[in-house]
């Protein structure tokens, strides 16, 4: 009688526990969608005037879109002039952020203005003009 029972040994082939690497990617993702920062397009295309000052803007902002036929654009949406000032003053509520306005170059000036002023009276307190580089 043994004293002791020894256990076969095994002879199955030793393996890489892949579960600490798996939460380890997924964490990584978790972090990383976490920070990302969503930019926002207007989701039309504007023909932008070209200027020589043109410099980069803030990535969170928010961008709006006025076209060549009169449409105020925001999203893909059109707004409307009624709809810049209730837009602007729920953004900047949650967060102080800059407004951007693209403008088609054949778009009327007056309705540009009027654009800038709505966004100015739901309380934004820097609205730019987007313009295509000029390239040198």
């Amino acid at each position: 009688m043994k004293r002791f029972q020894t256990l076969e040994e095994d002879s199955g082939e030793g393996g890489i526990d892949m579960s600490p690497l798996i939460d380890c990617v997924f964490i990584l993702l978790i972090f990383f969608i976490v920070t990302t920062t969503f930019v926002e397009e207007t989701g039309i295309e504007v023909d932008k005037p070209q200027a020589a000052s043109a410099s980069n803007l803030e990535k969170n902002s928010i961008l709006l879109a006025v076209t060549a036929d009169g449409a105020v654009v925001y999203g893909g949406r059109d707004i409307g002039l009624n709809g810049v000032q209730p837009l602007v003053k729920r953004m900047i509520a949650q967060e102080d952020m800059p407004v951007i306005v693209q403008v088609d170059k054949s778009a009327q000036a007056g309705l540009f203005v009027r654009v800038i002023d709505e966004a100015k009276l739901a309380g934004a307190t820097k609205v730019s003009v987007a313009t295509a580089r000029v390239v040198q």
